[in-house]
Order: C-alpha cells, then structure tokens, then sequence
C-alpha cells in the first residue's frame, strides 16, 4: 500500500463558550484536517490547530508546511515503513511541530488500518476508556464560580482552572471556585503567567486556604527551566511541566534535573506520536507519571491522543476536553464522548470515517 497522494481541509465549531487563558482567548475552533491516500483507497486523517502563542504556527503557516514541505515527500512511500514516513516526516522542515503532527497521525491512522488493528492495540495497551477533566477559562471569580458548578452538574469531577492574567485575583479565583466545586479535583494552570518567587508565594497561599490543589501547571516562562525547578523545590503543590516540554531532549532535561514533578505530553508541541511515545519512555525510566493534553484540537487529533493514552500506563492524568468545548462535531466516528468519559471502539487505525463539514483547501 503506497501513500498516492493528500488534500487538505478546514474544520471549523464554534466553541460553547470563549476559551481564555493567560496566553489567549479563542471563540471558534479552526485546524488543518490533512487526508493522506494510497493505492489501496485508505484515508488517514490527521488534523492541527493554529496556536501562534505556543507553537508559532498560524493556519497559513501549517498549510503552508503541509502542502509545500510535509506532505510531498510522503508521497510514494510505503504505508508499511513507518518508522521512514516519521523520519522523513521530521525531518522535511524545522519546527513546525503541529503540522508534523497532523501528518504523524495521519501515517499512523494508515499504518492502523494496514495492519487491521486499532492504534491503540498497535502501541500495547488493552484500556478502552478515560476520563477527562474539563477546563475553566480565566474570567472573573463570580464567572469561573458558575463555569465551575456547571461542569460539576455536568458529571464532572476533576476541573483545570485556568489562571495567572491579573496574578492579583487568582487566589480570588480559587476561592470562589472551590466554594462552587468543594468535593472537584482542581488543578490550575498558570500558562507561563507567574515569576518563580510569586509562583510559591501564591501556592503557599492558596494551600493555606484549604484549596487543597492536585497540581500547579506551567507556573512560570517555558524556558525558565531554573525558575520551574525552584518552584519545584519549593512549592506545596507539585508542578507539572507543559510548554517547557516539546521534545524528548526537554523532557529528560526536566526529568534529570528534578525540574518538574509531572510532564504534560500534547502531540501538538512534540510533533506527533513518535516523539510523545520517547517521552513516555524517558517518564518511565524516571518513575514520574504524565498528562495527555490537547491544545484545543477537535476530535480527528484528539482521538489519536485518546489510543496514546489508552496504551500507556505512565499516563495517568487525562486533559482531553476540546472536543467537549465544541458546540459542534463535525468528526464520524473516532472516540466517543459523553461528558468526562471517553471509549475507543475496535475500529482500525484511528476509527474515523468522515469529517462532516471539511472546507477543502485546494
């Protein structure tokens, strides 16, 4: 089976609700759907978001990366070397970390059917179901309190709070929060906001006042990896590690010098599956556990981090809510939804069939 050629699309939902945090606001999902074909009339789908805030990448850019760089030299190549698709995936342009990953999954969702066999059954595992947290924007405390009660009332039981824009009125933001959701799991996720200093200082605090944190997310800069490993040292709260970790090399950085007490995995910064699965491996080896995250994909890329998750036990705290924020799902099939709960079904590959309101691009 030959990749024979590709075709790009966009895939636009509006959000329920505008998604901020300290870095940007979103109102309305719009990624890149890649479609890879081959000689046999497979489709493998893989899908990414601009978030110019994190990655760098623009819609323009990511198109621009697949049609001209990515997706060429994929072209007339065997679905069956994968390992040779990802190298050559990797290697086609620098940077450029979630259009790689789009095309990544797409490879591997051919790969999967190839082979007759779910991806997440390819890469080990034998778990079907997750449970995500679901995420509440940074607003002002009166609106992350309702947001809060809403998600409770909605079945579920762990929350992400978004905070640090306005540093002054997070400790407002989790008082108000904790007294919506006494009984949640929270964790809270400062995107970069905090210095190290204020970081522990605000930790210390709200610990102080019962708020009785699972974790503290990215308190500080992404390459401030001393500052992360002070909060480390000294936070009441374990830290987890995110837009510090786009690559394998970051995360045994983090991982050998006790900078972080978690690491965030997101097949968007790391460029697709091959490199998440290499920091799986390096989290192993540590004995420190991981969260899959997502960085507001809809259900194409997202169903893909959902058959990581499912076959690798090291992770063991899951962030997969952007197809839960959408008001719409424009994705046939691929993991089911329903709240805080995700299945996978046997279907091979990544178990998409059709993405409903695909605006190709060509």
């Amino acid at each position: 089976m030959k990749i024979t050629g590709f075709r790009l699309g966009l895939l636009s939902a509006p959000l329920r609700v505008p998604f901020r945090t300290a870095l940007r606001e979103v109102g309305h999902v719009e990624d890149i759907v890649v479609e890879l074909y081959t000689s046999d009339g497979a489709v493998g789908r893989g899908e990414a978001p601009p978030t110019a805030a994190v990655t760098g990448e623009t819609l323009g850019s990511i198109q621009a990366a697949l049609a001209g760089h990515i997706c060429p030299a994929l072209v007339g190549r065997e679905v069956a070397d994968l390992e040779e698709l990802c190298s050559v995936i990797s290697g086609s342009i620098v940077g450029n970390t979630s259009a790689k990953a789009a095309a990544e999954i797409a490879v591997w969702d051919l790969y999967g059917q190839a082979c007759g066999l779910p991806l997440y059954k390819l890469l080990g595992g034998g778990r079907t179901a997750l449970e995500t947290d679901l995420t509440i924007s940074v607003n002002h405390p009166e609106t992350m309190a309702k947001d809060a009660a809403h998600a409770v009332s909605q079945g579920y039981r762990a929350l992400k709070i978004k905070v640090g824009e306005n540093p002054e009125l997070d400790l407002a933001r989790l008082r108000a929060v904790r007294a919506a959701a006494p009984e949640a799991v929270v964790r809270i996720d400062a995107n970069q906001a905090w210095t190290p200093r204020q970081a522990v200082e605000l930790l210390e605090a709200m610990q102080a006042e019962g708020m009785n944190l699972e974790l503290v997310e990215q308190p500080v800069k992404a390459r401030d990896l001393e500052g992360l490993a002070f909060v480390t040292a000294h936070s009441p709260v374990p830290v987890m590690a995110d837009e510090s970790v786009f690559s394998p090399l970051d995360a045994m950085t983090i991982l050998q010098n006790h900078g972080a007490d978690y690491i965030n995995i997101k097949l968007m910064k790391c460029g697709g599956l091959s490199d998440a699965l290499r920091i799986v491996s390096a989290a192993q080896v540590y004995g420190v556990e991981c969260m899959i995250g997502c960085m507001l994909e809809a259900k194409v890329s997202v169903t893909a981090a959902v058959h990581l998750a499912c076959a690798k036990g090291t992770i063991t705290k899951v962030d997969l809510d952007g197809p839960a924020l959408c008001s719409a799902d424009p994705v046939v099939g691929g993991a089911n939804f329903s709240g805080r709960d995700i299945t996978l079904t046997d279907g091979p590959g990544l178990g998409i069939s059709a993405v409903s309101n695909l605006r190709y691009l060509d």
